[in-house]
């Protein structure tokens, strides 16, 4: 059997296991970790903030158009060939963007970064769980688990130190000698399994390639950029969601039509997957969306550094480190994946409202611990049993067709999170900041009291009387936009919540293992 042939034992199988975990990490480091460096960018290569975004975007749609095709792509060159080459294209772009010298050569090389990265993250997956044998497929899951949970808590804290302790370059020259390790490991430990004939470039589906391409990469950029860019109101954004249908229609219209599609849509006739591709979506929304919140409200309602905020994130995420192995464990016993997605869900909704009930204009670093700890939790409840749910019932090559799409699924799912977070932040904001001015009556003795109390404060600092009347009214309209932000961003984890807790009827109704011990040879990719 295929699979069994490529379990590894003892030191081999650790170092294995070690590569791909560095890959993975690499990978999702990336994505989150240049966030807390753009403002330094922007200064420092003369750029607009419109334009420096482009750095986040770019990357978002390498990734998004080459995870679907890792499936297809891993047969073509054989998988080791395709990770190593992967690792080597990661690294070099790495290089590039940190010698970049104008805006859009960074924007070039963080596309070209995300293409060689996207393989990286489904393909070390694959290369960890058949590297175990099926008892221990849990744990392997487990381990995998960490990394793509743990990676994006990782990137704020190391980026914000490494711009205060160095420069902006430096974020990406780490990626240097792990990834020049990660390949020489790569080429010397990890097998390729046996495929089926390569396909000969005539049969090849260069137009599902180009349509693939178009359809996610317009979707990505809708999202990445349409706040920034005013929704609908903007030419390039309707022109570019034309294009995301338009492309969306081909592409599958292709791959159910041509003889040798590069992504096997056929295998979302299996129940569990379509289900698991859902969850993915949704795990990805709420993954993304609230490590996107809570940094954004730490720093501009809080005032804390990027290094602090990204450091509050980190007990959350050990205690996700501590938590897969047992869940792993579970699933080998018996235990539903419906009923660990469900408590999942709960623990996100339960971490949500307690958010929404803790955010003041002024909360303590010690009020999130436990909150966040809930939060670790639950992520560690929903992760391994949504991935073994959606591939549970797939077998062979469907497997790592079925992973390419839970990948695709999480990844768009944090794409659509954060973009429908920033508008409703957007939006909400503007509502909070009219209801909150209409409540502030200049004839109120109340609000006459503060500016007067506001105004010779100034005063007494040496302002004269004019001057310091302006003051106070700038001070005043800059605590009403801080309790309007407060209040969107209340809302905002609010409605997270509540769209995981309308999900848990829904999981509870999927037909999965029932109450036996489930293979995970078969369960995982």
């Amino acid at each position: 059997m295929q699979q069994q042939s490529l379990v590894e034992y003892g030191s081999r199988r650790v170092i294995i296991t070690v590569t791909a975990i560095i890959c993975a990490l690499l990978e999702i480091v990336d994505t989150t970790i240049v966030n807390v460096a753009l403002n330094d960018m922007r200064g420092n290569l003369g750029a607009t903030m419109a334009e420096v975004g482009w750095v986040v975007t770019a990357y978002a749609i390498g990734n998004v158009i080459i995870v679907p095709m890792t499936s297809w792509l891993s047969q073509q060159f054989g998988r080791r060939n395709y990770f190593a080459a992967s690792i080597v294209i990661f690294t070099i772009c790495s290089f590039l963007c940190g010698n970049a010298t104008g805006i859009w050569e960074l924007v070039l090389f963080r596309f070209l970064q995300g293409l060689g990265g996207g393989a990286l993250l489904v393909t070390s997956q694959t290369i960890i769980t058949e590297s175990y044998p099926p008892e221990k497929r849990g744990m392997a899951q487990a381990i995998y688990g960490l990394g793509v949970i743990v990676g994006p808590t990782l990137g704020p804290p190391l980026g914000g130190y490494i711009v205060v302790n160095h420069s902006w370059p430096y974020i990406f020259y780490i990626n240097i000698p792990l990834g020049i390790i990660a390949t020489l490991l790569t080429l010397q430990f990890v097998r390729s399994p046996k495929y089926a004939e390569k396909t000969a470039p005539r049969d090849i589906d260069w137009f599902g390639i180009l349509f693939l391409a178009v359809a996610v990469g317009s979707l990505q950029y809708v999202l990445e950029r349409g706040q920034e860019e005013d929704w609908f109101n903007n030419t390039s954004i309707i022109i570019t969601t034309i294009t995301a249908v338009f492309g969306l229609f081909f592409f599958i219209w292709r791959e159910l039509t041509f003889r040798n599609p590069i992504v096997e849509l056929r295998v979302l006739k299996n129940g569990n997957l379509r289900v698991g591709t859902i969850l993915s979506f949704i795990m990805g929304v709420g993954l993304y969306g609230s490590t996107f919140i809570i940094p954004l409200y730490t720093q501009a309602s809080l005032g804390w550094t990027a290094q602090q905020s990204g450091m509050l994130l980190v007990p959350a995420a050990l205690m996700t480190a501590f938590m897969m192995p047992f869940i792993g464990r579970m699933i080998q016993k018996g235990v539903k994946q419906q009923f660990l997605v469900a408590g999942g869900m709960l623990m996100f909704f339960i971490y949500s409202f307690w958010g929404y009930k803790i955010m003041t204009p002024d909360t303590s670093k010690e009020a999130f611990f436990w909150m966040l700890l809930v939060r670790g939790i639950g992520m560690a409840m929903l992760f391994i049993p949504v991935t073994t749910l959606a591939l549970s019932s797939l077998k062979g090559q469907q497997i790592g067709q079925g992973a390419a799409f839970t990948g695709m699924m999480r990844q768009l799912g944090g794409s659509f999170g954060v973009a429908g977070v920033t508008t409703f932040l957007a939006h909400r904001n503007m509502v909070h900041r009219s209801d909150l001015v209409s409540k502030l009556d200049v004839n109120d003795p109340d609000v006459q009291n503060r500016i007067a109390g506001l105004q010779h404060m100034f005063m007494a600092k040496g302002k004269a009387a004019n001057d310091a009347l302006k003051a106070g009214y700038q001070m005043l309209d800059y605590s009403v936009m801080k309790q309007a932000a407060v209040l969107s961003y209340m809302e905002a984890f609010l409605y997270l919540g509540v769209l995981f807790l309308l999900c848990i009827p829904f999981v509870l109704m999927v037909k999965g293992n029932k109450g036996k011990k489930v293979d995970l040879s078969e369960a995982m990719h």
